[in-house]
């Protein structure tokens, strides 16, 4: 069998069966949250900033822009630039949604999300897949109910049409069970989660988002003491606000587990929200097959 069927094989998870959830036996469920870029997997997607004094444009990666965004017309690499929040020609441009016509859907025109999808499995595993990447897709796998929580403002429509280029492309055995999707600059997604004067910063929407998604899977799923909920995310305020709305959600539901899984710089780092703190564990050479599980499997 060549390497590339073999690869073909773990992908589709042949030769894996699927697992129940930990707490399955109890009625819990475990529900995973994910930030799309830089922890599902790394798109070449640019930003873009304007110089102050000429307007000349630069691009940077969304890694950068997560490293840099708070000293960004300040310091740094930088200093002499500044961002622009039109949608259709600043700085998250290629974050939005294009408006398409009839004719071009008609003729596959795709949107940015679903072709940057599409051109990232051009290139080596290694380079496009994320820290994330295991644990999504042992969620979908094992259909683990599952949210997107991404700072991208494409419709959610849109986000869904780029994760299903995984399944098209056999790297995902079948669509993710999705509890929810909140791409939080996406305007309707943003009123949607009270910010009606669309005033509010992407890590307090993703708090915003969090609860949302926490609250339905209540709904959805029962209350019960042995859910487990795990967000992952790279963008270090971002990584602050979660574990500040965690920190609530663990103070409201506190025989529930909740975890925030840093992804930063390449690590992959676990803490576990409890009423006392964090408690926090690096993981290093370990395949990432689950947010919660202690004893994971080498890949």
């Amino acid at each position: 069998m060549s390497e590339e069927s073999r690869k073909g094989q773990l992908d589709l998870g042949i030769n894996r069966q699927p697992e129940k959830d930990r707490n399955f036996h109890l009625g819990g469920r475990s529900f995973y949250f994910f930030d799309f870029d830089d922890n599902i997997a790394f798109l070449t997607t640019p930003l873009i900033l304007f110089h102050k004094d000429t307007g000349a444009e630069v691009m940077i990666s969304s890694g950068d822009f997560a490293q840099y965004h708070q000293s960004i017309g300040k310091s740094g690499p930088y200093a002499d630039y500044t961002m622009d929040f039109n949608d259709e020609t600043g700085t998250f441009r290629n974050f939005r949604d294009l408006n398409l016509s009839d004719a071009e859907k008609l003729n596959g025109k795709k949107q940015i999300f679903v072709r940057d999808v599409a051109e990232a499995l051009g290139f080596p595993d290694f380079q496009w897949k994320g820290p994330s990447w295991e644990c999504f897709y042992h969620a979908t796998f094992n259909q683990r109910p599952l949210s997107v929580i991404t700072a991208r403002g494409h419709h959610p429509d849109t986000v869904k049409e780029g994760i299903r280029v995984f399944v098209k492309n056999k790297l995902l055995p079948l669509e993710p069970n999705y509890l929810s999707l909140y791409p939080v600059s996406h305007k309707a997604t943003r009123i949607g989660l009270g910010d009606v004067d669309l005033s509010q910063g992407t890590a307090e929407l993703k708090q915003r988002a969090i609860r949302a998604s926490v609250e339905k899977a209540i709904e959805l799923y029962g209350y019960n003491a042995h859910h487990r909920f795990g967000m992952s995310d790279d963008d270090p305020k971002n990584i602050q606000l979660i574990v500040e709305e965690m920190t609530r959600l663990k103070s409201r539901f506190p025989e529930m587990s909740f975890f925030m899984i840093e992804t930063q710089h390449g690590n992959f780092i676990k803490h576990e929200v409890k009423n006392s703190g964090l408690a926090g564990e690096k993981i290093e050479n370990l395949s990432q097959l689950s947010f919660f599980e202690d004893d994971r499997r080498k890949s």
